[in-house]
């Protein structure tokens, strides 16, 4: 289970919890979770009782514990535990961190693909300008990932020079996606443009200095993408990347690969099959303002 499942998880929690009649709050369109904060304990951990218990109108430690029976039935979650004022710490089932790591390693650079086209055609059209053509690139890979044919414009016709051998964004041209002719106006897009050209900063900061903010962010083109150190985001992807591939190389010296290994059919051999994940006291308190 992927955080991101996770989180749908939560929210279906909330939902139940609210059908049921047992909490009177407007359902969250998202729900954050996070590593446990200090004190805390399992896999992921969420504030969201204590985000709900104002609006419930109930203590936060009475809305964690309606959300904790709903989340500790939920498939792929093994234990819920509340600690400090109401967060819940989530630990998932034995077995989920080793089948997604054996889906990754199934599907390789296919995964997240959808297996069938949708028959969906979609056009993409962005002004003559650096940021709106890189994220134009990155919203016609989404698509594709998913099925959907890309058709891509620009003001002006095909591109050419440096924006596409610097940044490594296509011509712009029609994809040849097969299909019936997309609208002319398509889907138009057109963040807020850069002040001026990434070129300098290389393919990777540059297409980072336009992807990071948000579209209706104006991004900032600088030198302190390129430093490196622990303030800089790009830093700390190039940083984490590179030290898994170190990993990886001393992995296959060493004569192993990144496989599954093996479980014990009922869960996770650390936690025998009907014994609780978290024995009591194993949470500490957990105070601040949690995840």
């Amino acid at each position: 289970m992927t955080p991101v499942e996770l989180s749908r998880t939560v929210l279906g929690a909330v939902r139940r919890a609210v059908d049921d009649g047992v909490l009177d709050v407007a359902v969250p369109e998202r729900v954050k979770v996070t590593a446990p904060g200090p004190g805390g304990c399992g896999d992921y951990a969420t504030n969201i009782a204590l985000q709900l218990a104002r609006p419930a109108g109930q203590p936060p430690l009475h809305v964690a514990e309606i959300l904790r029976t709903r989340l500790a039935a939920s498939d792929g979650v093994r234990d819920v535990v509340v600690t400090g004022p109401g967060f819940l710490n989530i630990t998932l089932g034995g077995a989920a961190g080793v089948d997604l790591v054996a889906e990754i390693l199934r599907r390789g650079p296919r995964y997240g693909f959808v297996d069938e086209p949708s028959g969906e055609v979609v056009h993409l059209h962005a002004p003559r300008e650096v940021r709106a053509v890189v994220v134009m690139d990155v919203v016609g890979r989404l698509l594709r990932s998913q099925g959907a044919g890309v058709r891509t414009s620009c003001e002006g016709g095909v591109l050419e020079g440096e924006w596409i051998t610097v940044l490594g964004v296509p011509g712009c041209g029609d994809e040849g996606v097969p299909g019936p002719a997309a609208s002319s106006a398509g889907h138009v897009i057109q963040p807020v443009p850069a002040p001026a050209s990434p070129l300098h900063l290389g393919r990777d900061a540059g297409r980072w200095a336009m992807l990071h903010p948000a579209g209706h962010d104006q991004p900032r083109i600088s030198d302190e993408h390129l430093v490196q150190r622990e303030g800089n985001p790009l830093f700390r992807v190039r940083y984490a990347h590179a030290r898994i591939r170190a990993l990886s190389r001393n992995a296959a010296d060493l004569g192993f690969r990144a496989e599954p290994g093996p479980i014990e059919p009922d869960g996770d051999p650390a936690h025998p099959a009907g014994a609780p994940a978290h024995p009591t006291g194993a949470c500490g308190p957990q105070g601040g303002d949690g995840p």
